[in-house]
Parts: structure tokens; sequence; C-alpha cells
């Protein structure tokens, strides 16, 4: 058997390594954790016991704590963040404004920031004694706000700092659908009169439905992975008001050793995502137009 690569055996030396580094690293785990949902681990060895692992976090409540929480990031947060990227990027979009190059390296600067540096810094932006907001805060004669140990606070707080990370994200993607728009559809409007609004409304929405699709599915599906902010700004507390599935899922793998629970949760995370990001193109027609 020869091993010199031939022009036919040639692109399968390439691709090969990546062949065999997906095989090993993505579709082995994939699978492996797939098999050990359905198992326990009981007096040394896993036993294989059905669908109890799922029937268990049905009626777990710290779980639907968890669901309720990531539930509740996604309604408030992914519509905002998606509203003001939008906004944003029609703002940069003005071709009367001066030094773009800079705002869009401000707005983006935050989304290529560590996840775990931004969430230390929020920290300690919203320390109750000693932070930069209260401090603010208190130069309008307003009371302490306990950021990181009031429930409704510290839901805040998570919002706030996945929003100010990954606006500026969207924002590049939106700008760029933006600049696809034909320039002629404006001016066409201009003919007729039409206000900046009105062209905001009939021209630029409609012809932006396919990125703000694609940026809402994307978010979401980010939304429902949220780990970090959960686990370093706030421990997923008071009381697992602010954790999340993801952090629900790390304490029961990596804390307690629940590694077959933890798949489980795991496997069910990807049937929410796949039925949001469904239920989006459903009620949104989908990627093209109508």
């Amino acid at each position: 058997m020869k091993l010199r690569p031939t022009p036919k055996t040639a692109p399968y030396y390439f691709i090969g390594p990546t062949f065999i580094l997906f095989l090993t690293f993505m579709l082995y785990p994939i699978l492996y954790s797939f098999i050990l949902s359905f198992q326990k681990f009981n007096a040394g060895s896993y036993e294989f016991v059905g669908l109890k692992n799922y029937f268990k976090l049905i009626n777990d409540p710290v779980f639907r704590k968890a669901l309720v929480n990531t539930v509740i990031y996604l309604i408030i947060q992914v519509p905002f963040m998606i509203f003001l990227s939008l906004i944003t990027a029609n703002f940069l979009n003005n071709k009367f404004l001066k030094y773009k190059k800079i705002f869009k390296i401000s707005y983006f600067l935050p989304a290529v920031t560590s996840l775990v540096a931004y969430s230390l810094i929020f920290k300690l932006l919203l320390n109750t004694d000693f932070g930069f907001v209260n401090y603010i805060l208190s130069f309008f004669s307003i009371p302490q706000i306990d950021w990181l140990n009031s429930p409704i606070a510290a839901k805040l707080s998570v919002i706030l700092a996945i929003t100010w990370r990954w606006t500026g994200y969207n924002m590049i993607i939106m700008l760029a659908g933006l600049q696809n728009i034909p320039k002629e559809i404006y001016e066409a409007s201009d003919i007729d009169g039409a206000s900046p609004i009105q062209k905001f409304f009939r021209i630029t929405l409609p012809m932006m439905k396919p990125i703000i699709l694609f940026c809402t599915i994307t978010s979401t599906i980010g939304t429902f992975k949220l780990f970090d902010e959960s686990y370093i700004l706030t421990g997923g507390g008071p009381n697992n008001a602010t954790i999340t599935v993801v952090h629900y899922l790390y304490n029961n793998g990596f804390r307690y050793l629940k590694f077959g629970y933890a798949s489980a949760m795991s496997y069910l995370l990807v049937l929410f995502i796949v039925a949001f990001s469904f239920l989006q193109f459903k009620f949104t027609g989908g990627m093209g137009d109508e």
C-alpha cells in the first residue's frame, strides 16, 4: 500500500488531521455524553437507569428555577439588545457621521473582552458598599442598591452585564446588513418625501428581517449557554435567584460529580434551544422574504 499522496488522495491527507480531531474531541464526547445521560454512578461503576435522569430533572426544583431564570434573561435581554444593536448600527450607518472607526471600535471592544475579566469588573462596579455605580447614585441622593444580593437587582445586574458584552457584537452584524441595502431604495423614498421614521419602518426593518432573525437566534443560543456571569458575578445567588441552566449543569457535573445527571441536563437544554429557535423561525416566517 502506497502512502504517497496522489492528486486523488491528496485532499484526504489535508482534511485527515481535522477529521481525526473532530471525531476525537467533538463527535465522541457528544455520543458518550448521550449514553452517559442514561446512566448513574453507583458503587464505583456506572449502571443503566433508563430515563430516570430525565424524569428527575422534570421534578428538580433547582433545575426549574434555573430554567425560569434563563428564560427571563432571554425574554428581557435579547429583544432589548437586538433593538439597541439595530439603533446603534443605524446611527453608525449615517453618512454624515464622523470618526466612524472610533465608534465602531468602542462599541465592538466589549465583545473581545474576556468573559471572566469583564464579569469581575462588573462585580467591582456593582459592589454595594464600595462600587462605582452606587457612588454615582449617591450624588443624586439615591439610596444604595444591593445589586448582587437582592433577587431582582441581581437579575438586573446579569442582564446589564450581558447586554454590555454582546450589543457591539450584534451591532457589527447589523451594520453589515444595513450597508447591503441598496442606496437606490432610500433615494427613491427621498423623492417620494418619506421621513426618516417612515424609511426606518418601511425600508430598513423589512430589509433587515433575515439579519435580525439571525442575531436573535444566535443570541437565544448564547443566552441558554449563559454561565460566566451567573458563576462569577452572583454565584447563582441569592438563593438560586440568578442561577442558569449551564451553571446548574456545571455544579452537578464538576462539583457533585453527577455526570450522568449533568449529561441528561445538557441534552434537555439542546431540546429547549431547538424548540425556541424553531418558534422564532415559525413566527417570523423564516429567513426568506414573505
